[in-house]
Order: structure tokens, then C-alpha cells, then sequence
């Protein structure tokens, strides 16, 4: 039998972005396999150089580095570490300045007046042992270390970077009999975008606040419900989103309601094979790692049908039968559609509804407040069939 500790490294940084462009063979390790390339596309040598010659200047400016800690996640065997390493104007070392760093994080562009800095080693501090960790060349750590005995529920870990800086980072360690869990979208499935078009989006992310979004009608409430039957059920939110965005949507979750649990987002920019990232690739990586560092849990998927969630949650249903409880799609207006992707109508390959044979049964409708029903019916289903199939195999 397979050690699931292999999955754990210890020493090799994660670019990222490159996650997306895993092999698509299911439970391939994004710690472990990266992309076979000779020389970095042109994109990403660009911006290196930028990177480079940008904390030339900042630094004589009196720029420090900066570890911003991301939720992870982890299990009995093994945890995943999420963090940046930057270098940021130096507000917060007095009383004042922590009050304006504050107030101005507020404000989405703030969060994007940073600049990576690639190579720099952060000391994790795990039950008393320190580990050395590096980033990639865009400052971001994504790395998997084995669990030292850190018992199921939320843990704080410690991470020291240059410059003196500290940062708090906190991990989710799933119980192993745990078998229900939510994997979420973010924009038009729990935040209510609108207008996600370039400009518009562009304003949404840099300029205006949390209090300025608005939630979607009922999924606060429905995950809620969900978590009042299965209150140690992990949460995990995967986005298209870049991470400069996360304190805004860290803030927006807690305000309105919505489990805390990590947030799987990416990078924009150039990749080792391209100019963009993919979001699709990106959403796809994410599905795939969760069902393999979690084999126990039967995921209920949520999302909407403005992008390719549909597609991306019946791929995972029928790539890993058994790892998917329910899929839960929010409908959007036509004219919401229109805003999404261009058409009045679903984008969806494969225009799947209801239960299909041997599949994950899957419920549509326009918020939270009227898809919990259906999706309770679903489960309710569900768990009724497998009790049947559990009573066939005992009376065999």
C-alpha cells in the first residue's frame, strides 16, 4: 500500500502557476512533478528581470520584506504551507502606521503594491523544530511537510522571514473519519460580481471595499446548514482570483456569515509556458490535489453556471468516482450570463442535469435559499442508496 507521507516534501518550492499544468493523470503530486522545460518562456525570463531590478530600487527606498501567511490545510499525514514573501512600503512598524496600513488594505490596490521577493528562505516553526523554507520566483511558498501530531481542528504556525518579519499562519488539520467536506467558488457563486468584465473587474479588485460587494443571496445561510450536520466538515474556497486579492476576500467571507476555511487562488501573469494562466487548469489542479490529500472525503461542489464550473466538477465526478457527494450549481439571469462570458446562455460542454447513472447527483437553482432544499433532498438520496447498496453487500 501506498505511504501518503510521500506526498509531503520538505524542501522543494512550488511554483504555483505551474500547477495548472500538471500531467492529467489523477493524484499526480504538484510537489513532486513539475514542467519538463528547457528555458522559461519569455513571459516569465521578463518578468524576472522586472522583479529583480524593481527590488533594486525599493530596496534603497527602504522597502522591508513582508511574509503574508494564506490559510492551509492538512491531514493526519501531512500538511500544506500557503504563503508570500514580499517587499512593501514600511507602514506598519509604527502604532499610525499600522492603522494606515490597515485602512488602505481596504482598498483592493493596495494589496497589489508589492513586489515579489523570489528566493527568499522563511523559517516554519513546527513543534519546536525550525524547517527552512524557500519561495519560488514570485515569492510564493506552496509546500507540503509531514504533520508532526498536530491533532484535527485550526493550528497557528510560525513563519520567520528576513528583515526580522513574522507572521502567524493558520492550518486546518482535517480528522481522518471525516467524510463530508465543501469545495466553493468565489465570484458569482458566493460574491455577487455583476459586472466581472475587464474594467470593471479591474475596479472591483483595486478600488472598492468589501462593504462595497454584496453576497449572494442564501449560500451563507446554506453552507451553515450544511455545517450545523457536519460541524467538522472542512470548507475550502477555489477561485480564479489572484492572491493579491485574498485579505479582501478573507474580510468579505467573515462579514457576511460564510465558514472560515482555506482559499485556493493563483497568480496572474506569466507562466514557465505562457502569458496568462489558465483558470479552468488552475480550478482543475486545485479539484484534483483536494481529492487526493483527502481519499476519505466526498465532496459537495459548488458553483455556478457562468464559467466552467459545471464542466470542472462532472470531469472530477467521473475522473474520481466516490470522491464527489453532490454538485450544487447556481443559475445565473441571461443577463448575468451575458456579463460572465459574452451569451445569454449556460457555458456548459456538457449539459448534465439531474442524476445521471452512476454519477453524483447535481441541483440547480438561482441562490442559496432555494438550492439548499434541493441539495439536502440530494444528499438525503444519496445516503439512502449507499445504506441500500451496504445492506445488498452484507446480505451477499
Amino acid at each position: 500500500m501506498r505511504d501518503d507521507r510521500d506526498h509531503y516534501a520538505t524542501g522543494t518550492p512550488v511554483d504555483s502557476r505551474a500547477c495548472a499544468q500538471e500531467p492529467e493523470e489523477w493524484g499526480v503530486s504538484c510537489t513532486r512533478v513539475g514542467i519538463m522545460t528547457n528555458r522559461p518562456f519569455i513571459g516569465a525570463r521578463v518578468e524576472e528581470a522586472l522583479t529583480r531590478r524593481l527590488n533594486r530600487i525599493v530596496g534603497r527606498r527602504g522597502w522591508i520584506t513582508k511574509v503574508i501567511p494564506y490559510f492551509g490545510y492538512g491531514s493526519q499525514t501531512g500538511i500544506r504551507i500557503l504563503a508570500r514573501v514580499v517587499t512593501a512600503p514600511p507602514l506598519g512598524r509604527t502604532v499610525l502606521g499600522r492603522v494606515a496600513e490597515d485602512f488602505l488594505g481596504q482598498r483592493g490596490w493596495r494589496n497589489f503594491l508589492q513586489v515579489p521577493a523570489p528566493g527568499a528562505e522563511v523559517s516554519l516553526i513546527l513543534a519546536g523544530e525550525r524547517m527552512a523554507l524557500h519561495a519560488d520566483r514570485n515569492g510564493y511558498i506552496d509546500l507540503r511537510v509531514a504533520n508532526p501530531g498536530l491533532a484535527p481542528g485550526w493550528h497557528e504556525l510560525r513563519l520567520d522571514g528576513p528583515d526580522s518579519c513574522s507572521a502567524r499562519a493558520r492550518v486546518l488539520v482535517v480528522a481522518p473519519e471525516e467524510t463530508f467536506g465543501i469545495i466553493s467558488d468565489v465570484d458569482d457563486t458566493v460574491i455577487a460580481t455583476f459586472l466581472p468584465r475587464s474594467l470593471i473587474a479591474a475596479w472591483n479588485s483595486f478600488v472598492r471595499t468589501e462593504q462595497a460587494r454584496q453576497s449572494v443571496p442564501g449560500m451563507a445561510r446554506m453552507y451553515q446548514r450544511l455545517l450545523a450536520e457536519h460541524p467538522s466538515a472542512p470548507v475550502v474556497y477555489v477561485s480564479t482570483g489572484a492572491w493579491n486579492t485574498y485579505p479582501f476576500l478573507t474580510r468579505f467571507l467573515a462579514r457576511h456569515g460564510y465558514p472560515t476555511g482555506p482559499l485556493l487562488l493563483t497568480d496572474w501573469g506569466p507562466t514557465n509556458t505562457g502569458w496568462f494562466r489558465s483558470g479552468p487548469e488552475h480550478k482543475r489542479a486545485a479539484l484534483r490535489e483536494l481529492a487526493r490529500d483527502f481519499p476519505h472525503i466526498r465532496w459537495v461542489l459548488v458553483g455556478d453556471d457562468g464559467q466552467h464550473d459545471v464542466d470542472l466538477y462532472t470531469e472530477l465526478d467521473e475522473g474520481r468516482p466516490g470522491h464527489v457527494r453532490a454538485i450544487a450549481i447556481r443559475e445565473l439571469s441571461p443577463a448575468q450570463q451575458v456579463l460572465a462570458h459574452g451569451a445569454a446562455t449556460a457555458l456548459e460542454r456538457w449539459s448534465r442535469s439531474g442524476w445521471g447513472h452512476g454519477s453524483a447527483p447535481l441541483v440547480r437553482a438561482a441562490d442559496g435559499d432555494q438550492l439548499y432544499p434541493r441539495l439536502r433532498e440530494a444528499l438525503a438520496r444519496t445516503s439512502r442508496c449507499e445504506d441500500d447498496a451496504a445492506e445488498g453487500r452484507q446480505s451477499d
